[in-house]
């Protein structure tokens, strides 16, 4: 008489046998999972527990192990581990919040060399000093377990995160001041540009550098490579800088390049803005806190034009506020991008080329961060 299983049936559900079916056949399911699917289909059509770990190549005890778990827990939960109970954890919360508060201070603090903590160094002086500060079960502490404890509250004692600190205690009134200019442009150019003053937004871009290659590109090539091919090395020529100032009423770009920037070179700029501007009464121009702009030779200069020019500018870090950034953002990533000359005087050529381009076809660039905040009288 042959042998019979004692073991209860599956008595699976045509729902439950089509799910394990689309287990099976998943690409994306585990392979536990898998296998797990097969042995309960093939112990729900009567095959004996000898037999599926035979056509499973595994052993009989396995096979118990996870029919037992079936028949107790269900499929669903017998298709994944159980959770496991682990190693007690030895380390205690005052043991973390010691760890924390070294975390929470600088390495030079204790003596190191280290500006920032590495989980290396942090794991090796827990271990040096936790039994002088009662910590004894940190004494094998490792590099994993200090990550984990970092992470799960959130500490990153190896990062830095930048921010800027506002220094400049008039920065409201003068990013007002700005934005009013701003609302000044929009009122001109809703009753139709025909103001006497003009508006200028200014910077200077130094340090574009004149570079060489020292043997020509490759142009892309159909089915050999895609991109322009370059060589590694290259010639440097030196760096020009570029004044520019960008008139907020028609985007029009008025630019001087030059070897440096000085007070010379921005007093040169003013006598080029204040030919261009014959026929406006006034100059106001939206401009940063560098020194050549309230320079002696500046100043002096001004005194010759007095009530022509109107500067106003921008807070101290508040660069972001001025316009003509845009503008300068754009250029570097467009023209200036992996440019390459063999002169400074054809970078600077190709800059004036590109100004140019973009004079016949300005863009007006406007503000719109708060401006709704000011109202014209």
């Amino acid at each position: 008489m042959p042998f019979q299983s004692h073991r209860a049936k599956l008595n699976l559900t045509l729902e439950e046998i089509h799910r394990l079916e689309t287990i099976i056949h998943a690409r994306t399911e585990g392979v536990s999972r898998v296998e797990r699917a097969k042995i309960f289909l093939f112990y729900n059509d009567g095959e004996s527990i000898s037999s599926i770990a035979r056509i499973l190549k595994t052993n009989r005890p396995k096979i118990e192990r996870h029919i037992n778990k079936a028949l107790e827990f269900g499929i669903d939960v017998a298709l994944n581990d159980l959770p496991r109970p682990g190693k007690p954890e030895s380390i205690t919360m005052e043991d973390k919040v010691w760890l924390i508060s070294l975390a929470c201070k600088k390495p030079k603090e204790f003596g190191y060399s280290y500006e920032l903590w590495t989980t290396d160094l942090l794991s090796k002086h827990v271990r040096k000093y936790c039994e002088e500060y009662g910590h004894t079960s940190l004494k094998n502490l490792s590099r994993g377990t200090v990550s984990k404890i970092l992470s799960a509250n959130q500490v990153k004692p190896h990062k830095i995160q930048y921010y800027l600190e506002r220094k400049d205690p008039d920065f409201d009134q003068k990013m007002a001041n700005v934005l009013y200019v701003y609302k000044e442009v929009q009122v001109v150019l809703e009753k139709g540009n025909n103001s006497v003053y003009a508006y200028l937004s200014y910077d200077e871009k130094p340090g574009i550098q004149a570079i060489e290659n020292t043997v020509p590109d490759l142009p892309p090539s159909p089915g050999v490579h895609p991109c322009v091919g370059r060589d590694y090395e290259y010639i440097r020529h030196g760096t020009l800088s570029l004044m520019a100032g960008i008139d907020l009423t028609n985007g029009q770009i008025l630019a001087n390049v030059t070897d440096r920037h000085r007070s010379r070179e921005f007093v040169e700029f003013l006598k080029m803005v204040d030919e261009q501007y014959k026929d406006k009464e006034k100059i106001k121009i939206i401009l940063d806190n560098h020194s050549a702009h309230i320079s002696k030779e500046t100043r002096a200069y001004l005194n010759i034009v007095p009530n022509r020019f109107e500067f106003v500018f921008t807070p101290k870090h508040g660069s972001w506020l001025n316009l003509i950034e845009s503008f300068f953002g754009k250029m570097a990533q467009t023209m200036l991008r992996a440019i390459r000359v063999k002169s400074k005087e054809e970078l600077k050529e190709r800059i004036y080329t590109y100004i140019k381009e973009i004079n016949d076809s300005p863009t007006i660039y406007r503000w719109k961060y708060k401006i709704d905040d000011f109202s014209i009288v």
